[in-house]
């Protein structure tokens, strides 16, 4: 469908005069979809940092390698070489006994340090898997190789936290979209609304001739501005106060494995969702409502 400047210019031209004439109701619908998008904007916000909390715990997962006391230089070689070639194998690590000591005395206490003169502890081998929820199949064919004493991974531990993630996840996903259905919901019946208390403006229309697309495009540009203005709100308490949280966050959390998203570009694209779902939902919103009345 080819539409002349002249018709595109007039159609915009309208839009923009409807909002300013329907004062109150141009006003409820932007409210409507300011308070929903809000609620879209903080809720995707922890959702998402709660994902990459949950990525972060998954990556730090390992196996730990325990190599023979007995075992040469040349056989601690050769394990290395057939860890590194399992499949599901990003990395593998080599820490001395040595320095395992150092770290159980970093973390013990001083007491520990008694045994610097007899070391009992053994060598290791840090294995990273490409993939966190192949580390329990990997970890149990470490064990069966030669040279090895033992392969440690927390196992049930790592079992009931890659368990409870997954459920997180899938919770996460269905309250998600629950939660943009609800705000299609009620973004749109509120657009309705306004729509629905012009039903007479479209009547007039289609009895001089008008037709169903000349009459559609200033409601859906209308619906579009509606949608993008409610959306400005939340854009902008989004990036302000998620700027806020990240400070307080990564003063508290320096050091540690787990870190929240960082501010860009994590608020650039929760900026750009939220404009694009106030812009669809007005759009849609209009374009229902009209078509209502447009049947014949």
């Amino acid at each position: 469908m080819v539409m002349k400047s002249r018709t595109l210019r007039r159609h915009f031209r309208e839009s923009f005069k409807n909002l300013s004439r329907n004062g109150w109701m141009t006003f409820a619908a932007i409210s409507a979809v300011t308070v929903t998008l809000l609620l879209v904007g903080v809720f995707l916000t922890i959702l998402l940092n709660l994902n990459k909390a949950a990525t972060d715990i998954e990556n730090d997962v390992e196996v730990r390698v325990l190599v023979k006391l007995d075992a040469t230089k040349a056989e601690q070689q050769e394990l290395k070489k057939r860890l590194s070639n399992l499949p599901e194998v990003a990395s593998v690590t080599y820490s001395p006994k040595e320095k395992e000591l150092q770290n159980l005395i970093k973390d013990m206490g001083e007491d520990f340090a008694l045994f610097e003169q007899n070391n009992p502890l053994y060598d290791v081998f840090v294995v990273k898997t490409k993939r966190p929820a192949d580390t329990p199949k990997v970890a149990k064919k470490i064990k069966n190789f030669q040279y090895t004493e033992d392969a440690i991974y927390g196992e049930k531990k790592v079992e009931r936290l890659f368990s409870f993630l997954k459920t997180s996840r899938n919770v996460g996903l269905v309250l998600s979209i629950g939660l943009l259905f609800t705000a299609m919901f009620l973004i749109s019946n509120t657009i309705k609304m306004t729509i629905f208390a012009r039903r007479k403006e479209i009547e007039i229309m289609r009895l001089v001739g008008a037709t169903n697309w000349f009459i559609r495009w200033p409601f859906l540009l209308e619906g579009l501005w509606l949608g993008l203005l409610g959306s400005l709100l939340p854009v902008a308490a989004v990036m302000i106060g998620y700027s806020y949280v990240i400070g307080a966050m990564t003063t508290y959390m320096q050091g540690h494995f787990i870190q929240p998203l960082p501010y860009s570009p994590f608020v650039w694209q929760i900026s750009g969702i939220l404009l694009l779902i106030g812009a669809f939902i007005g759009m849609w919103g209009s374009f229902v409502a009209v078509r209502r009345f447009l049947k014949v």
